[in-house]
């Protein structure tokens, strides 16, 4: 493991990546590239979020020189996201629906966003993103699809489509396709799709979508498109972003401060697992608080001129790292590429057929469903898959926030239950692996006569005392032959509290009038000192605890059964 950074290298990364710095070539090669993919991107997102695409443009500078600064990852790429736009754009329309006012409340909600960062690597909240339910994620990202797509199959082929939720834009789709296509659109729209979807899966490594948003600028100029009835991107002010606060109302910023505590919570999961999942080495390795620091910068960088929330891009991440980009100069050079079209190319990205972004969302989306995923969910996990479906059909109905906050506390009831019935087993010897297993599972285990060894997989709780209680006694009535000694294999429980210790207490006392002695094998230090803390060193005295199992039941039957076996 390399020394860790300390001074300004610790807190501008960037300083630490430079150091015998020899990859400037392949760096700003890889930068000019990534950037080919997220100008069409940018713009299609902002698109998505119901802004001007210049706004998503300008997500591409100032925020990428932040992140570049003060990320801790070598190759992570940021800017504008599907996650972020899809949640921006209800955020906004909740707090004003008219259009003009979204560009001011989106770079305010950028700043907020930036805000809770700040706030969050403060109180140094980075270790949250490994509590983050997969269940969640998945339903979470599944769900964003269909909302994304549902925003866009209207345009892909010129048809109006209404509706305040995902399931009502759908129908209005399916209401009004019949006879309500725009013939020019469809074509470009289809072949759009069809030409990313087969160049994805057949020829992964060529820059369709860069060949495609040229040659479709080149034949929105050449056919005047515009002229015949199909949607383009419009005028696109040239030039740089000013650097400047959002005037927003303090009351509308107010209303946007739960939005962008959603935003955050997601855009920081998105960001720590993708930029682990791209750390190759001990050299790379990614710091969750720097990372939070790193978001405060990146959206703050956003708001003060005039984008909206960013994150971090696993598309671009991952053509970053295909094409051998090394640091976070890519970044730099990214940004630098971004400012030549500001500055030159602004009235050919203009000739843009919208129907082309919206080809390029909707297969962004479809690339976020991860069908094995859900395949290994429902051979995992009933109550998870479960979880997961409430995520995608609550994204559907009632809306980004309102179903991931309904899918967390469906997790937090998950692990309630999972606490309260625990994994348990009644445990016997296998003379092949020389130690106790379960008997449910290894059918051939060896009983030893009155000894029933009994091992809980979880701390033992108030939420689980009545479980346990019962299943010992289940255990006990179980048994082939008459009990004279309960074993409680303890080496998973890992915290007693009051409620559990009283309950403990009955158990023990319960066993006792009917002749079984309890004893317990393999207890944690914590454990025996919270034994002793309760009060329960009476029942289990330190002749009744023993180090392992097998010396509780030699002690207690005189049965050895290593030597016997």
């Amino acid at each position: 493991m390399p020394p860790a950074a300390t001074g300004r290298r610790r807190h501008l990364p960037l300083l630490a990546q430079l150091g015998g710095y020899r990859s400037l070539r392949p760096d700003v090669v890889a930068g000019v590239m990534v950037a080919a993919l997220a100008l069409p991107q940018a713009m299609a997102y902002a698109q998505l979020a119901g802004l001007p695409v210049v706004v998503g443009l300008y997500g591409l500078v100032l925020p990428l020189l932040a992140y570049a600064l003060l990320g801790s990852s070598r190759v992570l790429m940021t800017g504008p996201t599907t996650t972020a736009a899809l949640m921006v754009g209800p955020a906004l329309v909740a707090v004003d629906p008219d259009p003009d006012a979204h560009v001011a409340l989106a770079a305010m909600l950028a700043l907020l966003v930036g805000l809770v960062f700040l706030l969050a690597r403060l109180l140094h909240l980075g270790w949250l993103a490994d509590y983050f339910s997969a269940a969640v994620l998945l339903g979470f990202v599944t769900g964003l699809a269909l909302t994304m797509i549902a925003g866009q199959v209207g345009v892909l082929v010129g048809v109006t489509v209404t509706g305040e939720t995902p399931l009502q834009q759908y129908g209005s789709f399916l209401g009004n396709a019949v006879g309500g296509t725009h013939a020019a659109t469809v074509v470009i729209g289809v072949a759009s799709l069809v030409l990313l979807v087969v160049a994805g899966r057949r020829f992964p490594r060529f820059p369709m979508l860069l060949v495609l948003t040229v040659a479709a600028i080149a034949l929105s100029g050449l056919a005047e498109l515009a002229d015949r009835g199909v949607t383009v991107v419009g005028d696109i002010p040239a030039g740089l972003p000013r650097v400047s606060f959002p005037a927003v109302d303090p009351g509308d910023a107010l209303q946007l401060l739960l939005p962008a505590v959603g935003i955050a919570v997601v855009g920081f999961s998105d960001a720590i697992l993708l930029a682990r999942s791209l750390a190759s080495g001990p050299d790379e390795q990614v710091d969750a608080d720097q990372e939070l620091l790193a978001l405060a910068g990146l959206n703050a960088a956003a708001g003060v001129t005039g984008s909206f929330p960013v994150g971090a891009s696993g598309s671009r991440s991952a053509v970053n790292v295909g094409l051998g980009g090394r640091t976070q100069v890519v970044s730099l050079a990214q940004a630098g590429t971004v400012v030549v079209v500001l500055l030159v190319l602004t009235p050919a990205l203009a000739l843009l057929p919208k129907a082309v972004l919206a080809a390029v969302i909707i297969y962004a989306a479809l690339s976020l469903v991860d069908v094995p995923e859900w395949v290994a969910l429902a051979r995992g996990s009933r109550g998870e898959l479960l979880i997961a479906g409430v995520t995608v059909l609550g994204m559907l109905t009632v809306g980004l926030l309102p179903a991931l906050v309904l899918a967390v506390a469906l997790s937090l009831l998950d692990v309630v239950r999972r606490s309260a019935e625990p994994r348990d087993a009644v445990l016997g010897w296998s003379v092949r692996l020389h130690r106790h297993v379960d008997v449910a599972i290894n059918p051939d285990a060896l009983l030893v006569p009155g000894v029933v060894v009994y091992r809980l997989d979880d701390r033992l709780f108030f939420a689980n005392a009545r479980y346990f209680a019962a299943r010992v006694e289940q255990a006990v009535h179980g048994s082939p032959t008459p009990v004279r000694v309960f074993v409680f294999d303890a080496e998973v429980v890992s915290h007693l509290d009051a409620a559990a210790a009283a309950t403990l207490r009955r158990v023990i006392e319960r066993l006792a009038a009917q002749g079984i002695d309890f004893v317990i094998a393999r207890a944690r230090a914590v454990v025996r000192e919270q034994l002793d803390g309760h009060g329960l060193a009476d029942v289990l005295p330190p002749q009744l605890r023993f180090p392992t199992v097998r010396a509780a039941v030699l002690a207690s039957s005189g049965v050895d059964l290593e030597a016997a076996t």
